[in-house]
């Protein structure tokens, strides 16, 4: 195989589209920084370091967002110039479903345990 033909080979592997592509070095980065952003908070929480299991929560959330960020950006390859600014749309109605899953999931979870039949009414209702 001459030269010109393995570059034209090459080429076929970028796909011609002109996006980047990730090398191995910038994923396995990102496979790192998820697997210390998963094992901070799961330490956290199976330690009890933090005093409170509202700090925990909120700290696991700063967690779980930081994460998404690394994942759009090594993963994703989302930056604010590619694809005419759809990139950024896509940074935003990510941000906007996790705070609507986040907000919602807490306020269910919050009315659920304050709408819960005590469990001393409950044995009276023989």
């Amino acid at each position: 195989m001459n030269t010109d033909t393995h570059a034209a080979h090459a080429d076929d592997h970028h796909h011609g589209d002109g996006h980047a592509h990730g090398s191995f070095s910038t994923y396995m980065l990102g496979f790192v920084l998820s697997v210390v952003l998963t094992a901070i908070p799961f330490w956290l929480v199976m330690s009890g370091a933090l005093p409170s299991k509202q700090i925990t929560a909120l700290v696991i959330m700063a967690f779980a967002v930081v994460q998404i960020v690394v994942h759009m950006i090594y993963f994703l390859h989302m930056n604010t110039t590619s694809e005419n600014g759809w990139s950024m749309m896509a940074l935003i109605f990510t941000i906007v479903m996790v705070v609507i899953a986040l907000s919602g999931s807490l306020w269910v979870m919050n009315h659920l345990n304050s709408n819960m039949m005590p469990i001393h009414q409950m044995t009276g209702m023989k």
